[in-house]
């Protein structure tokens, strides 16, 4: 197959340059190393790729066969209300991402890891522009008053706090999270694109195989430091410890999970043809295969410690650690990294604010839950708002003081700020609700 490249009109496409220069400060500086690192991949282009002879036809839902939408207004009321929402919050990922990534991208020890991050960056840049140009190529009046200008404007505007979906309102911490974030939520990215490549709307379907192509190095761009820090632990480096892994992943992990949509949900994404599958079963295979990504890091470590045995000694070791968690060839089971229980720290979906241990077990009292918590996350963490606003609801909803749904859509509050959109002339209230209700998210909504 073979794309066709696009562009946003010229004012909205200037907006986003502006917004580079704000948030992707060194984005020059990739592009004039780009040889020195990426020799053999095509350079980054601010651009929209359109996938072409793509399939025509509805592939999942109730209208299986039917043609697919080319406009949005073919699409029926209830899925063009929802498919102009899961763009809106995929385009506040690509961009929200990037300001997240900013704030910790200079506290990398290795420059190789550095632009990998920055060219990941670049490239949620351009998935975000990817988003825009569905809302300003198409006529979305028959589901929102807002043009798509206004749209494009409203999501340029949002910062750190205001973004749609919860991952993308927590700040990082450090270079661990930058790599973290890359190899689970980035790998969540990854299933929302390929369950998107289906779509009933087919410019949204066309869409998705070049950010698929790039989101694989996305994900290689978390994956590979994680797999270095742990050898470098395993031979005794005090840097970034096999702990500090542990920690991030309780972090994020949750995060990642919550992005899936309530597990009892998915169903009108499926009847819609937006997605082939409810969010339980592709929440379910995440986890799967974060638990290959996580026993294939502890391998790097077992392998580093002991260097002389074979992969299937190697294997031998994890496998007997992890089962009976016992110390085998010096290694101990707190040395590896491990995976939280599905219902740790949860904030959305069916665990929310549940007292729920790291390793599933379940607490009486509130207290005691959070000192559980701060044994299992990272210390600057802890420290930060997100985790304050969290203890805030949690001890809300135990006291019977706010109901559970309300602390679900419950998100920090931010003060009044100027417009951050380049295109923007006003002061506007960047956060003034809450976050709008789960069926608004990509996958997510409420059980049927």
């Amino acid at each position: 197959m073979s794309t066709r490249k696009e562009h946003i009109p010229k004012s909205l496409h200037n907006a986003v340059v502006k917004w580079r220069e704000t948030f992707l400060p060194d984005y020059d500086y990739l592009i004039e190393n780009w040889d020195r690192f990426f020799p053999n991949d095509r350079r980054f282009e601010l651009c929209a790729f359109r996938e072409l002879g793509m399939c025509d036809e509805i592939e999942c839902g109730e209208r299986t066969g039917q043609p697919k939408a080319t406009r949005a207004c073919d699409l029926p009321d209830d899925a063009g209300r929802h498919l102009l929402g899961a763009i809106k919050a995929q385009a506040s990922t690509e961009f929200g991402s990037i300001q997240q990534h900013q704030l910790t991208l200079s506290r990398a020890q290795d420059e190789e890891e550095q632009f990998w991050i920055l060219r990941m960056m670049a490239e949620e840049l351009r998935h975000g522009y990817q988003m825009l140009h569905l809302l300003s190529d198409d006529d979305w009046a028959k589901f929102s008053d807002a043009s798509g200008a206004e749209m494009v404007e409203e999501i340029l505007s949002m910062r750190t706090g205001s973004h749609i979906l919860g991952a993308f309102n927590v700040d990082f911490d450090s270079f661990v999270d930058n790599a973290t974030f890359c190899a689970l939520i980035d790998r969540v990215g990854k299933y929302q694109l390929a369950m998107q490549k289906v779509s009933a709307y087919k410019p949204m379907a066309e869409s998705m195989p070049e950010m698929l192509r790039e989101e694989a190095f996305h994900l290689l761009a978390g994956t590979v430091p994680l797999r270095r820090w742990m050898e470098k632990a395993a031979r005794g480096s005090v840097y970034i410890t096999s702990e500090d892994i542990q920690k991030a992943i309780n972090k994020w992990l949750p995060r990642g999970l919550e992005m899936f949509g309530d597990e009892r949900g998915g169903g009108t994404n499926v009847r819609f043809g937006l997605k082939p599958m409810k969010n339980a079963e592709a929440q379910e295979q995440y986890c799967k295969e974060v638990e290959s990504l996580v026993a294939g890091i502890n391998m790097r470590f077992i392998r580093a410690r002991l260097p002389e045995i074979s992969s299937a000694r190697a294997q031998e070791i994890l496998d007997q650690i992890v089962q009976e968690r016992k110390t085998v060839e010096g290694i101990a089971w707190e040395d590896l990294i491990h995976l939280p229980h599905p219902h740790f720290f949860r904030r959305r979906g069916v665990p929310a604010f549940e007292l729920a241990g790291w390793e599933g077990e379940s607490f009486d009292d509130v207290d005691e839950y959070v000192r559980h918590l701060k044994q299992h996350l990272p210390d600057a963490y802890r420290a930060g708002r997100d985790f304050k606003h969290y203890l805030e609801l949690l001890r809300q909803v135990h006291a019977g003081e706010i109901e559970l749904k309300a602390a679900v859509r419950a998100m920090p509050d931010l003060r009044r700020v100027g417009g951050t959109c380049p295109c923007s002339k006003s002061v506007r209230w960047v956060v003034d609700e809450p976050l709008p209700a789960e069926g608004t998210e990509p996958g997510a909504e409420a059980p049927a």
